[in-house]
């Protein structure tokens, strides 16, 4: 056999080799690599993850390690400034996709509303991002933090103005209050300050009343009617004796928060308590729930009128009767009772 025709054989399985491993090294990189059944899923890394971890993590969901790694490995995945977060992986991936979509960390829209508790709050954010609700309930709870930025224990979930945000995943639990503070301080603008002013209130006091608002009456456009007549009452002195500050502090009393109470009796009114406002003048301590920013802006923006009182309607359901002497009052009281006993709600 000559030279050229050896040269020739050779030529040809060099460059069939080269197809093959071409081939090879294609599929490898950008053939399908995934194994799950749904069009896309999210993966979750926790922080200090080792690559270790973040393979076990992913394998379930990859056909081939081998050829994610060896992908992985010349695409130098992972540095320090990656791992941990929140992933979407889409069927059907290669694996040059699976390391690019893990190193692209998806934020979370994290919303939360009408949280009776700091401890509800704290589990609702708890089941969103990494940081758990034990973590969330001491940073919120550190009394460095609570002294450099005027709250208490008491009050600090006025600090939390509902509405969605975005998160990443892995957000730390001082990460998360910090940011909070500062949509705090953001939503109180220059003109919020100056309406809580003219109304002789702080801030935190806008929201204990907005909380009250709020649990009074689901009715958005009837909150500034009602944050009227309990402004008109602090403004004159009079006890709010609001019914939702004393189903509050019945259930702070118990500590059975999921307790339901439709109906409040002459037992629970004396129930001592700084929440109970039948029993204490002025705002209770703190918020009895979180207000809403409808309820929030109801107090800056309150109805102005001369009603003292107000009752829950019995011809217009979820709506209010208003009254401005104790008999009007008295006569709109006794149609909501007969009306409570007549549907046999007893508690």
């Amino acid at each position: 056999m000559n030279f050229k025709k050896i040269a020739s054989i050779l030529s040809v399985i060099l460059i069939t080799g080269l197809i093959v491993y071409g081939y090879i090294l294609y599929r490898d990189i950008f053939g399908a690599n995934t194994k799950f059944n749904e069009n896309e899923l999210y993966v979750y890394i926790p922080t200090d993850a080792t690559y270790d971890d973040v393979k076990k993590i992913v394998s379930p969901y990859i056909e081939d390690m081998n050829r994610f790694e060896m992908v992985a490995n010349k695409k130098s995945y992972p540095d320090r400034s990656e791992k941990s977060g929140r992933f979407l992986l889409k069927k059907g991936m290669n694996s040059n996709e699976i390391v690019n979509s893990l190193r692209l960390n998806v934020p979370v829209n994290l919303a939360f509303n009408n949280q009776e508790r700091l401890e509800n709050f704290a589990g609702r954010v708890g089941s969103q991002i990494e940081a758990d609700s034990l973590s969330l309930l001491n940073a919120f709870r550190d009394s460095k933090f609570l002294q450099e930025n005027g709250f208490t224990e008491e009050n600090v979930l006025s600090m939390f103005i509902p509405n969605s945000y975005e998160f990443f995943w892995n957000t730390s639990a001082t990460k998360f209050r910090d940011r909070m503070a500062k949509e705090y301080r953001k939503f109180w603008t220059e003109a919020r300050l100056e309406k809580a002013k003219q109304l002789n209130l702080t801030p935190i006091q806008v929201s204990v009343l907005a909380s009250i608002v709020h649990k009074e009456t689901v009715k958005r456009d009837e909150r500034p009617k009602v944050a009227g007549v309990y402004l008109n009452r602090l403004q004159r002195g009079i006890k709010l004796e609001a019914d939702p500050t004393v189903i509050y502090a019945v259930k702070l009393k118990s500590g059975d928060f999921n307790q339901v109470i439709k109906r409040v009796l002459n037992k629970d009114l004396v129930t001592d308590s700084p929440y109970n406002t039948y029993m204490y003048q002025g705002l209770p301590p703190g918020p009895i729930a979180m207000p809403d920013i409808t309820a929030l802006d109801a107090v800056l923006n309150p109805e102005k009128h001369n009603y003292i009182y107000f009752c829950a309607s019995v011809t217009n359901f979820g709506y209010h009767e208003f009254a401005v002497t104790p008999a009007q009052h008295e006569a709109n009281r006794q149609k909501y009772v007969a009306w409570v006993n007549q549907q046999g709600i007893k508690r």
